[in-house]
């Protein structure tokens, strides 16, 4: 009897030792195999998408920002995605309307502007090979996308979605620019109306997301604010924005509608504005900056960083109210007290 268990302990060690060395041959095998194959990366590729409703400057603002990126020592890399777009001002790479105009579906199809534009948005989603065919020579660029301004492609129509989905999977790293024209502030029935626009469209796109408040120098060429500029650019207390609508006899019979618009603007707690003048360097740089925390090129490799860039987009520890109040003090008239007083009384 002890005989048999001596003989079981012993193909059982044999097998517990053949079990070893196939599985140091596997690690062997594999470790073999990592050394010698190349570690190949992600090549990641950085930029922004640049929507926005019809003029609200942001064929303007890809100009701009491409001279401005440019004098930074990156090599920008401008792509029109919009076939309505003719005269472009910039230097433009990639033209979508080497695949598909405006003019030509429209007369060949028979449609209107807005319905000519998706159909050409849903045609260059069909032909996404063609779009990756034209990106594919310019590696290590920084790119800016300029897109059409029709407002439905970004707040309920799936092809820009579709596309710029695309194009994460070909490793963009993209942060979504929103433009919207800095005037609206002076109406309060149109700044819930572009609040409400932004909060749809940052739903919909999913993709990080900068709102900012084009032509600040044009700000008070509809009207005066009523408030200071960093209620809008906050997006603070819409009751008191409420409380000006309801002074108007026309909005007073839809106050419980704007109620609760305000309500859901402020239960998401997503929309905040950055002031732009493009021709103001300092403008440009918060802008960049915000783009570049967005997209995560603050941490990328294509240029020297320094650590107070690093650490500010890791903790989010840029604050935007001394901007907010040089923007207010050079672009917003006076009022009936000085921006100084203001902020000693609250």
């Amino acid at each position: 009897m002890s005989g048999r268990n001596e003989s079981s302990r012993l193909c059982f060690r044999r097998d517990e030792m053949l079990h070893d060395i196939d599985f140091r041959w596997d690690c062997n095998a594999v470790w073999m195999q990592l050394t010698a194959a190349p570690h190949h990366l992600p090549s990641w590729h950085f930029g922004q998408v640049v929507i926005g409703p019809p003029g609200s400057g942001k064929t303007t603002y890809c100009l701009a920002m491409q001279e401005f990126l440019e004098k930074l020592g990156r090599k920008v890399v401008v792509v029109n995605l919009d076939p309505a777009n003719e005269g472009l001002p910039y230097t433009c790479t990639v033209d979508v309307a080497q695949l598909v105009t405006l003019d030509d579906v429209m007369e060949g199809l028979k449609l209107g502007p807005n319905g000519g534009l998706i159909y050409c948005m849903e045609y260059l989603e069909a032909n996404l090979d063609w779009l990756e065919e034209k990106l594919r020579p310019h590696c290590n660029c920084y790119f800016l996308f300029d897109c059409p301004g029709q407002v439905e492609l970004y707040t309920h129509q799936s092809s820009v979605k579709n596309i710029f989905a695309q194009l994460l999977k070909w490793n963009f790293r993209l942060t979504a620019v929103h433009l919207v024209d800095s005037h609206y502030c002076t109406d309060a029935a149109k700044f819930i109306s572009v609040l409400c626009t932004s909060l749809s469209t940052m739903l919909h796109v999913e993709l990080p997301h900068v709102n900012v408040l084009s032509k600040m120098d044009l700000i008070e060429q509809y009207g005066k604010l009523a408030f200071n500029l960093d209620f809008y650019t906050e997006v603070m207390d819409l009751s008191y924005l409420l409380e000006h609508l309801a002074a108007d006899p026309f909005f007073k019979k839809f106050l419980r509608l704007n109620e609760k618009l305000a309500e859901v603007i402020q239960d998401y707690s997503l929309v905040s504005f950055i002031p732009l003048n493009v021709q103001d360097k300092n403008s440009m740089m918060q802008v960049i900056k915000a783009v570049d925390k967005g997209n995560g090129y603050c941490f990328g490799d294509l240029e020297e960083r320094n650590l107070q860039a690093l650490m500010s987009a890791a903790v989010g520890a840029d604050f935007h109210f001394d901007l907010t109040l040089a923007v207010q003090e050079k672009y917003v008239g006076p009022g009936c007290k000085t921006v100084e007083e203001e902020v000693m009384d609250l």
